[in-house]
């Protein structure tokens, strides 16, 4: 549907494969679009989409350096959304921004309509369970949730890159040390196999993996597996906290279903729950519930899985 205005959007994104997220809600809105990111410029040229008219990009930031950019990257373009991918530090920035600029801030935000002078979107409340309308005037500043705004179709690149210098920042950095990218991507996995505190050993998790490799998935985990027993590292946390997740299928052993865990996940296509208590909140959300013991259902299940596909 044609529409006689046209909206302008500055994203800012610290990771430069946000930029491809950008570039996918810029191209469903019709946006006119600029981008400010962290990364060096052959970095940020791989996600130079030409739904871009520019990419400003500088090595390095920190947050306050950030903000100064993107403030005066406002006042330049005047743009009616300034919008980043839901990330710590993207968050940070831009709630620094719409303090400082006096407009109003949605997080995690999805299903972006436009309408002259307004914007407005859902988000999930209530710990996932359900979902609500958000509506501001223009400009506004937002965070799009991870996994609803795939790149461009076309891998046509052509956006203008400049590269910008921060002020100096007025905080000092002691160190710098690159976190250890994990093996595990779970924002992207079709299926996903989490595991949660009804497994009485880290041996046992074997369980989990043997059934996430006969469906070609990866296995995730809830917040005591992570954080309280260290059984798994950060990468495969899903929660509030952790990563939030859209798979096709998700399978969920062992787990009881805490709000902060099935927030993250109600955007699977399909909930599978696999729990001995019958009475476990995970049973509210599932679509299929099994009431048993993992240690006895789950091994029957993949032998059932290993039949059908062959003994692999």
């Amino acid at each position: 549907m044609k529409r006689g205005w046209l909206m302008r959007m500055l994203g800012f994104t610290y990771n430069e494969e946000g930029l491809g997220e950008l570039a996918g809600l810029a191209a469903a809105l019709g946006l006119e679009a600029y981008a400010l990111a962290v990364g060096s410029r052959d970095s940020v040229a791989d996600y130079s989409y030409s739904v871009f008219k520019r990419i400003y990009y500088a090595p390095r930031m920190s947050t306050d350096q950030a903000f100064a950019v993107i403030s005066d990257l406002y006042d330049k373009i005047k743009p009616d959304m300034i919008v980043a991918p839901s990330l710590k530090d993207n968050t940070t920035v831009l709630a620094m921004l719409a303090s400082n600029k006096k407009l109003a801030m949605f997080t995690e935000a999805f299903g972006i309509v436009l309408m002259e002078g307004k914007i407005r979107a859902k988000r999930r409340v209530m710990g996932g369970r359900a979902e609500a309308y958000y509506e501001a005037s223009t400009p506004i500043a937002l965070t799009i949730a991870r996994g609803y705004y795939a790149p461009p179709a076309s891998s046509e690149k052509g956006a203008g890159l400049e590269e910008v210098k921060p002020p100096a920042s007025k905080l000092t950095i002691l160190s710098v040390e690159v976190k250890e990218k994990g093996s595990v991507d779970l924002e992207s996995a079709s299926i996903v196999v989490g595991v949660g505190r009804g497994f009485r050993r880290k041996e046992d998790l074997r369980l989990a993996e043997q059934l996430a490799s006969l469906l070609n998935g990866v296995v995730g985990a809830s917040r005591p597996i992570v954080a309280d027993y260290g059984w798994l590292s950060e990468d495969r946390w899903i929660g509030i906290s952790g990563k939030k997740i859209k798979p096709k299928i998700y399978i969920a052993i062992g787990i009881s279903g805490a709000p902060q865990h099935m927030a993250a996940v109600m955007d699977a296509e399909t909930i599978v729950a696999i729990n001995k208590d019958k009475n476990a909140p995970v049973f509210q959300y599932a679509d299929y519930g099994v009431v048993a013991d993992l240690y006895k259902f789950v091994p029957k299940l993949i032998e059932k899985l290993r039949e059908k596909l062959g003994g692999r």
